[in-house]
Formats: C-alpha cells, sequence, structure tokens
C-alpha cells in the first residue's frame, strides 16, 4: 500500500487571550470620566458652598448628564430663586458673600450661584436641548434693566514722575450729556457752549479754549462733557502740574512733539486748570519764558503741524488777563462762566430760599439742595461732577 496522502488544514488563528485589566482599559477609553476620576479633599477652609459646587460636577464629571449650559446675570430682579418651576431642591448654602442652591429635574441639574444683584447660573442635562430649554426657563427675563449710567470717557492724564520723568496714565471718567448739563448755566453761557459741543475738527481756527470766572461756576464739568462730545476725532489729555509744563523745555517737548499721533491724525487737548498765573496781565514779567511758550504752541512753530489745542480755565476776571492771550484769532473760543442770575438759580432749585438778589453759582446750588451752608459745602461728584 503506497503512502498515505494528508488534506493540508488551514492556518490557525491567533486569538489573543482576554483579561480583565484589557477589558477595564477598553472600557476607559470609552467613557472620559474612568480616564480623569475625580478625588475630593475637603478641610476646614472649605465652605458649605464649596461643597454644593463640587457636588454639581459630579454628574457632568460622570457622563451621568454630558451637556451643559450657563448665564450670567449682573442685575436680578429682587425675589426671583432662578430655579424652573418643577425643581426639587438638593442643597442649599448661604456664606457671608454668596450663595449656592442645587436642584434637579427629571434629566437634569440646576446650580445657581448668588452674590449681591448678580448670579451665576448652570445646568447640566442628558441632552443640549434640554440643558438650553432648562436654562432658558431659569433666566428669561430675570433681570432688571440698567439704571441710566453717565457715559463713560477715556481722558489722559500727564505728570512728571521722580523716577520716570513725563509720564502719562489713562482712566475711565463719568461725563453727562450736553443736554444732561445745559441747565446748569446761565443762558448766554448755554449758548456759547452749544456751538462748542457742536464743534468738528473741521471747524478748528484757533488753537486755545478759555474758560474763565469766579469759582465753583461748572467750568471743569463742562469740561468733561466736552471730552464726550468730542471723542470721536480729539482726545482730551490733562496735565496735573501745569506750573511745570511751559518751565520744563523736555516736559514740554515730550507732550507736544514727542507723542504718538498713530491714531489717523487725531487731535488732542491739553487741559490745563487753575492757571491764573500763566495767563493774568502780569504774567510775561513774573513767569519769563512760560508764557511765551504756551502762547508758541498755540500758534507758533512749536504748534505747527501738530494737531494739539489747549484748553484753560482760570478764576480770573477777563480785564486781568494778559492781551496776547486773549487776542482775536488766538482762541477757539473764550467763554466767561458765571453764577446763574436769580430767575435762573430759583428754577433750577426750584424754591427761591436761600437763593440772593445776585443769583448763586452752581456749587452754591447743589449746597442749597443738600441743606447745608454754601460757603462749607462742596457738591459730590455723584451730582454731576466738579464744578470749578
Amino acid at each position: 500500500m503506497g503512502p498515505m496522502s494528508a488534506t493540508p488544514r488551514p492556518p490557525r488563528r491567533h486569538v489573543p487571550p482576554t483579561s480583565p485589566a484589557a477589558d477595564a482599559t477598553d472600557a476607559a477609553a470609552a467613557d472620559p470620566f474612568r480616564t480623569l476620576p475625580v478625588h475630593l479633599r475637603l478641610d476646614d477652609s472649605d465652605s458649605p458652598s464649596d461643597v454644593v459646587d463640587a457636588l454639581f460636577l459630579g454628574r457632568f464629571t460622570s457622563g451621568r448628564q454630558p451637556f451643559a449650559r450657563s448665564s450670567s446675570l449682573e442685575n436680578v430682579k429682587p425675589g426671583l430663586t432662578l430655579l424652573p418651576p418643577d425643581a426639587t431642591v438638593l442643597r442649599q448654602a448661604r456664606d457671608k458673600d454668596r450663595s449656592a442652591l442645587l436642584a434637579e429635574g427629571e434629566d437634569w441639574t440646576i446650580l445657581v450661584s448668588r452674590w449681591s444683584r448678580g448670579a451665576d447660573v448652570t445646568v447640566t442635562a442628558t441632552s443640549d436641548e434640554l440643558a438650553e430649554r432648562v436654562l432658558k426657563s431659569a433666566v428669561e427675563d430675570a433681570e432688571d434693566e440698567p439704571e441710566p449710567q453717565p457715559e463713560n470717557v477715556t481722558m489722559g492724564f500727564w505728570y512728571v514722575s521722580p523716577r520716570r520723568g513725563p509720564h502719562r496714565t489713562t482712566r475711565k471718567i463719568s461725563a453727562g450729556t450736553w443736554d444732561e448739563l445745559r441747565g446748569n448755566y446761565s443762558a448766554p453761557v448755554a449758548d456759547a457752549m452749544d456751538g462748542l459741543m457742536k464743534m468738528t475738527a473741521d471747524d478748528i481756527t484757533g488753537r486755545l479754549l478759555l474758560l474763565h470766572g469766579p469759582p465753583g461756576t461748572g467750568k471743569t464739568s463742562a469740561l468733561r462733557t466736552l471730552a464726550r462730545s468730542w471723542r470721536d476725532w480729539c482726545q482730551v489729555d490733562c496735565v496735573l502740574d501745569p506750573e511745570r509744563l511751559f518751565n520744563d523745555v523736555g516736559y514740554l517737548m515730550d507732550i507736544a512733539i514727542g507723542e504718538d499721533e498713530s491714531e489717523g491724525g487725531r487731535w488732542r487737548l491739553l487741559l490745563l486748570e487753575d492757571c491764573d498765573e500763566l495767563i493774568r496781565g502780569q504774567a510775561k514779567h513774573e513767569t519769563g519764558q512760560a508764557l511765551s511758550r504756551l502762547l508758541n504752541l498755540t500758534d507758533g512753530l512749536l504748534g505747527q503741524g501738530r494737531n494739539v489745542l489747549v484748553g484753560i480755565t482760570t478764576n480770573e476776571a477777563l480785564e486781568r488777563l494778559h492781551p496776547a492771550v486773549v487776542r482775536p484769532g488766538r482762541c477757539l473760543a473764550r467763554i466767561e462762566v458765571g453764577p446763574l442770575n436769580r430767575e435762573e438759580a430759583v428754577r433750577w432749585l426750584g424754591t427761591g430760599e436761600g437763593v440772593g438778589r445776585e443769583g448763586a453759582s452752581l456749587a452754591e446750588l447743589y449746597a442749597l439742595r443738600r441743606g447745608t451752608s454754601p460757603t462749607l459745602a462742596v457738591p459730590p461728584q455723584a451730582d454731576g461732577g466738579l464744578y470749578l
């Protein structure tokens, strides 16, 4: 008998053995929570509100409710809980500065964190649509309309620092509209201010803006409103040490020549407040070259090619000012800001009590409104700003 023929077998496939560890690895790859387990440690530095925050994250972290939506509210209406109607409260904590409220509904959880009038509301849910719907039901129509506030204007402030030399910083200042402030001025002043507030870069003729008159008549508050009215084309900078500016050539050059003008050729208005010594009639003799440099900046070689205006406030009467300062053609505007006459003051105050026959300044009227002595009181900024 001949040799037996064997039927070839197909090659055996290698099937790797499975193990519990391998199964756990595969499961972890499909579950983000298991790749990043959360362990919390609490000590006496944690507050009940911190615990509520941690509990809220559990369902999102584990993947039971993998979708989240949130909203921040600045001014919540009084009396609102910010909870949907069908919410069940799970935890509630109140600390000194905030409170935390944890609640749930079918397939969703909500955390409401409150402080003062503000709140953060976050919802987790089994679907994004559900989270969005629950959040909307919690925060819709929950905010009060913000109270009207004076609009902020960016103003620059120049000063000489002992360490850094000439330095400019900026801050936001509040400034009302001219319509809001117009009634604070006598009729002739208001009429003159009307044209000034409407002025644009195309209307520039002179380079010097002069507001003069007694203290407390509203010169500074008018300049703040002017900064708001001109903000589209002019940057307003206040020089905090004007007595030094025109006596320090390096300081003057830094402001007038060295300032960056990369903002598309915008004009700059340099405000110098209470510069009585600089521009009164005897200024040339008393201050040396300071007055000459001021005039040179407004219409001399120093100011050529520079979009620079100079605004000056002074308590001096017009007849005491240096004739070179007030000559025709030099001033963009020259406005004497005086007190309101008696009729205007009574209309402003709503009563004639305390108003003399000569009328009253704006500062005196605010003092009378507050029931204090006009000679001692200085009206707060909240009532309309500074009144120098």
